[in-house]
């Protein structure tokens, strides 16, 4: 049974492991320096959907295929599916998994959804509740920035501080003594917001909850940035890793030498013109589920941290004139 270590995370005692993963990518995506690493690629951004958001449903729909038929059983196996995204009330993953037959669980942590995916599978999993789980979350360039900024069509100019929504999805399978790559330890992490309210700076706003949970992780476990090969983040970009760096030293850390971040690693800054990096839930969950988790099983990885920033905003809110509240969520992952 799951028991808690420190004061936020839970340890996992039952070898919960990740059976099978799945990265979908978009075209701009493809062409960045992980394109080798996706499970598959779409050339046509619009994926022969008639709107960008039935696109993204099918991102999803396709990352989980490709994750349940990795592990060689059908759909009715898998006893249940945790899944979210960034549009209002999750309308990817309800249309994309409607007619899967799973039983269903909605999530929303904004870009934080795929470690909140996976934790709350671990746990459901670690206690017996579960046999095997799937987690799964995406995003699409399109889809977003007609949500959050402004349509396409408008042609504004991007502030340098921005970042690029990625057009991916990631899935995961999760069973315990089902493989070498196992989740040990989960952190669940608490809201933060430093009053920022820039929508064109996610890295700033997100860079104090990736600290908080991060370490309060390094506090609960009595480990250190150097007792791991990989402290991956998920959609600072830039300007919010160098944040989350000197917020961390400020507490005794530094997590430079061992750090990564999953909206640096998949495009190619200047070439791609993604100013601060990648973000979206399809960031963090494309990268891990195809990049990270082919280093994991080849042993090139061995102990990971897997720490995805989300911010907890929306059009409503940033209208109103509110501030950009944070969060973090944290999964210890070793091979």
């Amino acid at each position: 049974m799951s028991k808690k270590t420190g004061s936020r995370t839970i340890r996992l005692e039952n070898n919960v492991c990740i059976r099978s993963s799945a990265g979908i990518a978009g075209s701009k995506e493809g062409k960045g320096p992980l394109g080798n690493y996706f499970d598959m690629i779409y050339e046509d951004d619009i994926l022969g959907e008639k709107t960008w958001e039935k696109a993204e449903s099918r991102l999803q729909a396709n990352a989980v295929e490709i994750a349940v038929r990795n592990t060689g059983l059908d759909f009715p196996d898998i006893d249940g599916i945790f899944a979210g995204d960034l549009l209002n009330q999750c309308i990817s993953s309800t249309f994309a998994l409607r007619g899967l037959g799973i039983p269903f669980l909605g999530q929303y942590g904004a870009c934080s959804t795929m470690a909140q995916a996976m934790l709350i599978a671990a746990v459901f999993i670690d206690s017996g509740a579960m046999e095997r789980a799937a987690a799964v979350t995406s995003s699409h360039f399109c889809s977003a920035e007609r949500q959050f900024r402004l349509p396409i069509e408008y042609g504004g100019q991007r502030n340098l501080t921005s970042q690029w929504t990625v057009t991916g999805a990631g899935a995961a399978v999760l069973e315990k003594n089902a493989g070498s790559v196992s989740i040990a330890d989960v952190t669940i992490g608490s809201i933060i917001d430093m009053k920022i309210k820039d929508a064109n700076n996610m890295g700033a706003a997100m860079a104090p909850a990736a600290a908080d949970t991060i370490s309060n992780y390094f506090n609960d476990t009595n480990t250190k940035p150097a007792d791991y090969d990989l402290i991956l983040t998920g959609d600072l970009g830039f300007i919010g890793s160098e944040l989350l760096y000197e917020l961390l030293q400020i507490k005794g850390y530094d997590i430079s030498c061992q750090h990564n971040d999953c909206g640096k690693l998949i495009y190619d800054r200047d070439p791609q013109d993604v100013h601060s990096g990648g973000s979206g839930c399809g960031c963090c969950a494309s990268v891990f589920c195809s990049y990270i988790m082919k280093k994991l099983r080849s042993g090139e990885l061995k102990n990971i941290l897997f720490a995805a920033t989300g911010a907890l905003m929306s059009p409503t809110s940033s209208q109103q004139g509110e501030s950009i509240p944070s969060i973090s969520h944290l999964l210890h992952i070793t091979a």
